[in-house]
């Protein structure tokens, strides 16, 4: 079972090339991206993809930074596999989109040559967050078809399913998988990522926390003086609770509520010197440690409704771009993290410019409400290419799906048996 990854690809938009490759985007969102020229649906591993663009922009001290052409997806390890698929199946979109690019290879140019160029242009997270670590793909659609067909058997004519003890309908459940070639996978446990893999994970799990415990006494010298430079330059930060603009605000909803899940994508300015960015990097760190060895399991810090997340630094730390896959409205993603995870959101963003003023860090900010959703708006990226996996399953069936078959193993009590038939 492989591991998740987050790959992010970007090139800078060739001079007066952005308008075409802006109206392209939008013409291959309306197409889907599922089949030819991407043909993503045949990709192995592909849970969600995107390309957007960033705009022309200018940074803190006025100096200019180019339209660029993202690409980003969440994919089953290895890299290397995607990078190849990216070429040698979805290689006509890859070649449409990039080729609004500097420097892309010429038409017809040599596989390795293209996938050194797309390798040459990968750009790193600080933190990528992954519903559940190691449920790839190919699971998560055995499981969705798993389910439906132990409804249909359940809904079958000809059984008094109500007559049976909890015990006996799930003994019968059981047989009849194990009587199904097609389902019989379903009664051994999901296997786990490569023994490589968790190996390096787990030195990263005990390592950080001894490394810290080795700096601690540094670090609780100057603790202080960082909290007090913090707090005089909370109070000299100027928040901007200018609302979006109405075009703005069309252009995002034109991209958003057609499937059950939504991308999100947001980019901004962190606030100028040397404090603020080496905050931002110390929380971005947290949070990595946070996200692959906490909240690695259907849950971010009490927020359920995401599969993929991830905080990508840009232009040499000027920029962040934050990007998710979520269920439901964006309304609802954003109230469920200012009340589950507001002090999270501030203790990232509020080192962005223009972010609602905080207190120390972690409070105010997010809870100024409309002022925090004015901002998310006013710095959130149309996506209007993008593509899922599995559009009609929200990380809460998956879940569901992921337990059905974990109780077809094993023993239960009475009591686990009647809940595990009620997620059927």
């Amino acid at each position: 079972m492989p591991h998740q990854l987050g790959v992010t690809i970007r090139a800078t938009v060739a001079p007066g090339r952005a308008a075409d490759l802006r109206e392209w985007l939008v013409q291959t969102g309306r197409r889907g991206m599922a089949e030819i020229p991407f043909d993503f649906a045949h990709l192995r591993g592909v849970h969600f993809a995107r390309l957007f663009l960033f705009e022309d922009a200018v940074d803190l001290d006025g100096q200019p930074i180019p339209a660029s052409l993202v690409y980003m997806s969440e994919v089953d390890a290895p890299l290397r596999r995607h990078l190849a698929e990216l070429v040698d199946v979805a290689g006509e979109g890859i070649d449409l989109a990039f080729g609004h690019c500097e420097g892309y290879p010429r038409p017809g140019a040599r596989r390795r040559i293209r996938i050194r160029w797309l390798r040459r242009h990968l750009v790193s997270a600080s933190a990528v967050y992954v519903n559940t670590v190691g449920r790839g793909l190919e699971q998560i659609r055995q499981e969705a078809k798993l389910r439906g067909e132990l409804q249909d058997y359940l809904d079958r004519t000809g059984h008094e399913w109500s007559a049976d003890t909890p015990e006996r309908v799930r003994t019968d459940i059981q047989t009849y998988v194990a009587g199904r070639p097609d389902l019989a996978w379903a009664i051994k446990p999901p296997a786990r990522p490569s023994l490589v893999w968790r190996a390096r994970e787990a030195v990263h799990l005990v390592g950080v926390p001894l490394v810290v415990l080795l700096l601690l006494p540094l670090l609780l010298v100057a603790l202080p003086a960082w909290a007090g430079l913090l707090r005089l330059s909370e109070r000299r930060d100027v928040p901007d609770a200018e609302r979006p603009t109405p075009e703005h605000v069309r252009a995002l909803a034109s991209c958003e509520d057609f499937v059950t899940q939504n991308p999100f994508a947001a980019i901004g300015l962190f606030k100028s010197g040397l404090l603020r960015r080496t905050t931002a990097r110390g929380v971005l760190f947290a949070i990595d440690y946070a996200v692959r060895h906490v909240y690695n399991h259907n849950d971010l810090a009490g927020v359920k409704t995401i599969h993929f997340a991830r905080w990508v630094p840009l232009d040499g730390w000027r920029r962040m771009v934050f990007a998710s896959n979520y269920d439901g409205s964006l309304e609802s993603y954003m109230d469920d993290f200012i009340d589950r995870l507001g002090w999270g959101l501030n203790a990232v963003f509020s080192n962005g410019q223009g972010y609602p003023r905080t207190r120390w860090l972690l409070f105010g900010g997010a809870q100024y409400e409309q002022d925090f959703k004015y901002y998310l708006r006013r710095h959130q990226v149309p996506v209007v290419a993008w593509y899922s996996a599995y559009p009609t399953l929200t990380a809460h069936n998956i879940e569901n799906n992921a337990r059905i078959r974990a109780g077809l193993c094993g023993d239960l009590m009475p009591a686990e048996t009647e809940q595990w038939l009620s997620l059927l």
